[in-house]
């Protein structure tokens, strides 16, 4: 009883202290998830609680488990409408970008550790993918509003990038212990990791999100519910032997992406499990780990990961975007510097220890202090680097709460909490303000007092109004609502002035006494835009043309409906 006793107060001690490090880290600027690995290997055994523990097939079982619930989150929450300015190039990086970093970083590592050829590649494949829990961590967690290209190809690469690194590792690995497949029986199982993902993620994933859809059930079980499922998909996937974290993956995202009040209640709590995820496999990792183990690799393994951070990655990088799509040199170099490494690697140096690897110690250790080093220095300076780049654009305001009212099964009514901000809003009687069609202010509160609004009601500055309306209503309610810092910040970045993106480029020709050649003539200004930024346009893309930069400020689907005006 003892025993229980004690586990039960250990693990909420070290989980609620990782909680409060969040504010720790914050304060301080250091990744949250650094500070998860410290307090693992604080409580591991040469740490404070000198916990012994080296138990790697259960460390094996955590990550998975903990890195298929991180995966089913990140799912949930990826747009659909991202993928088409992030997916071809997110597979390319997952892929090809994979496989040269791996490449790179392996014959590096068979110099500096005097390793075999085999040995070395398998050190590049172990550490050669990127993180979704790492990406999804900092990307969340820094308050970054990256523009969609970028920030759409570093989510979905980060989600979908795991068959290669776990393909690649495996293949070494019986290669290591001599069970040498044939390249056709490789190419085979590599092409039935994604094949079998897909398929079954994408259907099954179909199949459960009208489900959810359908259901009536208490709220606390939509997510229960969907948990449970998710990992269905990825036992049967992998069963079968494709890639479960792929097929996961695409679960949440077929789940995320249908519409209905199952969602309100779903997000909340995988967010949590998210987070108790990250927390749970970052600690885990921390114990396993020897500190003075470390300091034996510490320098071979700083040259490794220095090497992947600022040569292998971007050159990955550079030779799948650049040739094939019409990414900017600052995007290029920002996405390179998000090659995060987290908790894959680590849980990818498990495989030589199970397998039975000569030596498989180091591709551990060498795995950790790589991580450590990506975390710190790559995840450190996250924020710096996205202003560097300028690849970011303004965020807008959004609704202090919202909630769905449980009207519709589908396209339900929600309500939206904003609290006044913006100065041009004082004194406006609710009448005159532009709302929505179909949206309305229900109740209004000033200094803690509710208020009943009518359309005489004259609103100030601090009022808390509670809106009620659909999803689709919330980019003009957010505009509506916007402060006066995020619109001077919304005006410097993207103009004083506004066109219409259907704009003739004739008659902005005319007015601004600019020339062009006959076929541009006939061009609206949004398609002309759309044709001097190629491929795929995205809010906060510019051209600078006859010293005027023109700024995409507004788009539906592939058009652009509006464009700003700035003249410096």
């Amino acid at each position: 009883m003892d025993t229980i006793n004690s586990l039960f107060l250990l693990t909420g001690t070290l989980i609620a202290l990782s909680v409060l490090a969040s504010r720790l880290s914050a304060v301080a600027g250091v990744p949250l998830l650094v500070l998860f690995l410290v307090l693992g290997m604080l409580a591991g055994e040469e740490g404070v609680l000198g916990i012994n523990f080296d138990n790697y097939s259960l460390a094996f079982i955590i990550g998975h488990l903990a890195l298929a619930m991180i995966l089913l989150d990140g799912g949930l929450r990826t747009r659909l409408t991202t993928f088409r300015v992030g997916f071809r190039p997110a597979l390319g990086l997952a892929t090809f970008g994979v496989f040269i970093t791996s490449g790179l970083v392996g014959i590096l590592s068979m110099w500096v550790f005097d390793l075999t050829l085999m040995q070395g590649l398998l050190v590049g494949a172990i550490v050669g993918s990127t993180d979704a829990a790492a990406v999804f961590s900092m990307l969340s967690g820094s308050g970054l509003n990256l523009n969609e290209r970028v920030a759409a190809t570093l989510e979905i690469e980060s989600g979908t990038n795991d068959p290669m690194a776990i393909f690649l590792t495996l293949v070494l690995v019986e290669s290591l212990v001599g069970g040498v497949s044939s390249p056709l029986a490789m190419l085979l199982l590599f092409a039935q990791q994604f094949a079998l993902a897909i398929i079954i993620g994408l259907g099954v994933g179909w199949l459960i999100a009208r489900l959810l859809s359908w259901l009536d059930l208490a709220p606390g079980l939509y997510s229960l519910l969907a948990l449970a499922l998710g990992m269905c998909v990825f036992g049967l996937t992998s069963a079968l032997g494709g890639s479960g974290f792929l097929a996961i993956y695409l679960t949440g995202l077929m789940i995320g992406n249908r519409p209905g009040r199952h969602l309100s209640f779903i997000l909340p709590v995988h967010d949590g499990l998210a987070w108790l995820s990250q927390i749970g496999l970052f600690l885990v990792l921390g114990l396993l780990v020897t500190p003075s183990a470390l300091i034996d690799v510490i320098l071979p393994a700083s040259v490794v990961a220095l090497a992947l951070i600022f040569v292998a990655r971007p050159l990955a990088v550079i030779l799948t975007l650049k040739p094939f799509f019409r990414f900017r040199w600052r995007e290029v170099i920002f996405i390179s510097w998000v090659g995060l490494r987290g908790a894959v690697p680590i849980v990818l140096a498990i495989f030589p220890v199970i397998g039975g690897v000569e030596d498989s110690q180091l591709y551990f250790n060498v795995a950790f202090a790589v991580v450590l080093l990506s975390l710190l220095i790559q995840g450190g300076t996250l924020p710096w680097m996205a202003r560097r780049m300028r690849v970011m654009v303004p965020s807008t305001i959004e609704p202090n709460q919202r909630g769905p009212l449980g009207v519709l099964p589908e396209n339900d009514f929600e309500m939206f909490v904003y609290r006044i901000e913006n100065p041009d809003l004082e004194d406006v009687p609710i009448r005159l303000m532009r709302f929505p069609s179909g949206a309305l202010i229900s109740a209004l509160f000033r200094k803690h007092v509710m208020v009943h609004p009518k359309g005489s009601t004259r609103l100030k500055v601090d009022d808390v109004v509670c809106v009620i309306g659909r999803n689709d209503d919330l980019p003009a309610l957010n505009r509506l609502f916007d402060g006066e810092a995020r619109l001077k910040q919304r005006k410097d970045f993207f103009g004083t002035f506004t066109l219409d993106g259907a704009a003739s480029m004739r008659d902005v020709a005319d007015a601004y006494g600019l020339t062009l050649s006959p076929a541009e003539a006939d061009l609206s200004l949004g398609h002309f835009l759309a044709l001097r930024v190629g491929g795929y346009p995205v809010v906060g893309d510019d051209v600078d043309w006859h010293g005027i930069h023109w700024v995409v400020n507004a788009m539906e689907g592939n058009r652009i409906t509006h464009v700003g005006i700035r003249l410096y």
